[in-house]
């Protein structure tokens, strides 16, 4: 199980308007595995430009399998697997320069559960068919129990 995963997670496609991130106005949906301790699931995220290296957005999560190591509650709610987000990215990738189909955007998050930050990395073959990665970490906790 942990193989497909892994390669499903390699194969995570990226569907866009256009190549890299080109400013203001520019679009990105992306849809991708959700790999985490103990659990595993889906993630969504779309991010619009707001100018030559700045854009905003949302991303979901969503704990499709949860680890019977985790003792949160005995059957998960729905509130224990959903996620959503609020993010902030800087795109670098026109900075650094490495090929113009390629985006590098770290950025923070804030979300229902934590404050906290990440760092991606997308790849465009063509306009609308790319691969992307994306490492999340929290900061802060939001949420008291």
């Amino acid at each position: 199980m942990k193989k497909i995963l892994v390669i499903a997670a390699l194969l995570t496609v990226s569907f866009v308007n256009a190549q890299a991130f080109s400013g203001q106005g520019d679009q990105k949906f992306q849809v991708g595995v959700n790999l985490q301790s103990h659990a595993t699931g889906i993630n969504v995220s779309y991010d619009y430009g707001l100018g030559e290296n700045i854009s905003i957005g949302l991303s979901s999560s969503y704990a499709l399998g949860i680890s019977d190591e985790l003792e949160i509650v005995d059957d998960p709610a729905f509130k224990d697997r959903f996620d959503v987000k609020a993010r902030f990215n800087a795109n670098i990738g026109n900075v650094i320069n490495i090929d113009d189909n390629f985006d590098l955007y770290p950025g923070l998050n804030l979300s229902l559960k934590n404050f906290g930050g990440h760092v991606g990395a997308r790849y465009f073959f063509t306009s609308g068919f790319g691969i992307f990665t994306e490492a999340q970490f929290p900061i802060a906790n939001t949420i008291t129990t």
